[in-house]
């Protein structure tokens, strides 16, 4: 979502967080597939149909596994996720912002973005994306490459698995303040690894990028430390509005 260009600013830089210390963008690529099935309420058990539809997506990531050029294949299920209709970015573009009202998420890692290329053409991969079109009644998929890093996500782990749906003005801004925003995650709440997938040149998305992320800790000790820490609303919230950027987060917890 791209309007004129804007530079980037950030408020109350007197905090201190400055930029995040970056590795090397991962040669990876990642084909991300989201799908609005049946979310349920946090800590609540998952019901028979969703558990139906995660064996019949299980058989279908172990087929992706067996190619050469895949990495990875992780399957995910929603824990928490905002009122994404009331975040003042989304609030204000409503008609034009695709809710990530994703409780089931994929993510492919491939050998690189040329090889997402070749996967997403693969019959395994379609037999994913249809099984979770089956169920689905709204879903997104991009095909991307990695864009910033702090460290790779160990999806082998407990713990809370973040997806970050960004939307934006402009998305070089975007881009420029996630370094910040970044900063401000691994001082308050212990971050030590994001990934921020960016969709590939020439492939559509509706997002200018989404962030990966993991934490070892529970549910509600991770979303008591974001909304609890300082700075979360004059620093995170505030440079977010005022480079009218949208971040639309997911919580997540792994299944396969």
């Amino acid at each position: 979502m791209r309007g004129f260009a804007m530079p980037l600013q950030i408020v109350n830089p007197e905090a201190g967080y400055g930029r995040v210390e970056l590795a090397d963008p991962a040669p990876s690529g990642y084909l991300h597939v989201g799908g609005h099935v049946r979310p349920r309420p946090p800590f609540m058990p998952m019901n028979r149909g969703k558990l139906e539809l995660f064996r019949r997506l299980h058989r279908c990531a172990q087929r992706l596994r067996a190619r050469g050029d895949v990495k990875r294949v992780s399957l995910f299920d929603a824990l928490a996720m905002p009122p994404f209709a009331r975040l003042p970015y989304v609030r204000d573009r409503r008609e034009s912002v695709h809710l990530p009202r994703f409780d089931v998420a994929v993510l492919v890692e491939t050998a690189s973005p040329e090889a997402a290329h070749e996967v997403r053409g693969s019959a395994p991969y379609h037999a994913l994306r249809d099984e979770l079109a089956t169920d689905a009644d709204d879903t997104h998929e991009l095909l991307g490459r990695n864009a910033r890093r702090i460290g790779d996500v160990e999806r082998t782990r407990r713990g809370v698995y973040l997806f970050n749906h960004f939307v934006a003005d402009d998305a070089d801004v975007a881009l420029g303040l996630w370094d910040y925003l970044a900063a401000w995650y691994v001082r308050e709440t212990g971050l030590t690894n994001s990934v921020l997938m960016v969709p590939e040149a020439g492939e559509k998305a509706d997002y200018v990028a989404i962030n990966h992320a993991h934490w070892d800790e529970g549910l509600a000790k991770v979303m008591l430390r974001q909304l609890t820490s300082p700075g979360f609303g004059a620093f995170v919230r505030a440079n977010l509005d005022a480079n009218r950027v949208g971040a639309m987060p997911v919580l997540y917890r792994l299944v396969a």
